[in-house]
């Protein structure tokens, strides 16, 4: 059979972690660019529902495992770019993959899992500084490997803080509040995450770069976004602040990986440390790359939160 002639712009992509709760945003994001796209997943995998719906929408599915490094190195050389959503307890099997792209040696571009804050910048709490290290050795191998890589920085899930912070579904009065609230968060709705994934992963000018989704639209504070969303609903709410001093006590004195969370919150909604620093020269901002794409800003996506709400999800810590 005569292999299927590639389109223009078009690359095989493939995805490990595409059925986590970002790696789904950005299969779609693929799928809908017209890439070719194939999801890497577990033999035993109970993510089904998801699986299935995947591959109704074109995916690949290709099952196995990590340790398969002779099947890894087959899968690689069958395509262009590699994407790792892969959640932080599997941080560090990516140095299975960095192995295997290493062997096969016809990766175009690599994208690891960072997802988050740009972690080459930040001073964070001790657990949270323990979680990023594990990322930053990620970034180092690539480095010390010489592959194409593009590493991105995609701030905060912008539905996943909105459930965290705001809590819509519980229908409360009260709504906690981190510290002052004043600190400023990038906040990107996730189905823009996906998209921007997508576009940096195939994109030259974002070869061997640190890329950060920080659009201007999306700064926004915790006592901004509660006073939006008591515009929105009609409603008032009773901000229950919890003191800086109080979160880094927790964070010292909780139990791993407890700490990691509110070693989490006090970095964005206290330090605020996805807007408190300037690009540096071999940074580049998403939107500034794409000023011809729709981003959706805060206010938009607590329309989608009247709406259509996105269901609440937890964050793997173990």
């Amino acid at each position: 059979m005569a292999e299927k002639k590639k389109k223009k712009n078009e690359s095989k992509i493939l995805v490990f972690g595409g059925t986590g709760y970002i790696g789904s945003y950005i299969v779609k994001a693929s799928i809908k660019f017209g890439h070719p796209t194939y999801v890497f997943s577990r033999p035993n995998s109970d993510k089904t529902e998801m699986l299935n719906h995947l591959q109704s929408m074109g995916a690949i599915i290709v099952k196995g495992t990590m340790d398969e490094h002779d099947k890894l190195v087959s899968l690689l050389r069958e395509v262009d770019v590699v994407i790792s959503a892969l959640a932080y307890p599997q941080v560090l099997d990516q140095l299975k993959i960095i192995q295997a792209i290493k062997v096969a040696g016809n990766i175009k571009r690599f994208l690891p899992s960072d997802f988050g804050v740009e972690e080459d910048r930040v001073s964070v709490l001790p657990p949270f500084e323990a979680f990023l290290e594990k990322k930053r050795n990620i970034r180092r191998a690539v480095e010390a490997a010489n592959i194409p890589y593009t590493f991105v920085s995609a701030n905060c899930c912008g539905a996943y803080f909105v459930n965290f912070l705001l809590r819509p579904y519980q229908q409360k009065q009260d709504i906690t509040v981190y510290g002052s609230g004043e600190a400023k968060a990038v906040m990107v709705y996730e189905e823009d995450i996906g998209i921007f994934t997508i576009k940096v992963a195939t994109d030259p000018r974002a070869c061997n770069r640190v890329v950060i989704y920080r659009p201007a639209a999306n700064f926004i504070s915790q006592l901004e976004l509660i006073s939006l969303w008591e515009n929105k609903t009609g409603k008032n709410f009773n901000k229950v602040h919890v003191p800086e001093e109080e979160m880094v006590t927790l964070s010292k004195t909780l139990p791993d990986p407890q700490n990691i969370p509110i070693s989490i919150l006090h970095s964005l909604f206290v330090k605020g440390v996805t807007t408190n620093f300037e690009l540096g020269e071999n940074d580049v901002e998403a939107s500034a790359l794409y000023p011809d794409l729709k981003v959706t800003a805060v206010d938009e996506l607590l329309d989608v939160f009247l709406c259509n709400p996105p269901k609440p999800v937890n964050a793997a810590f173990a």
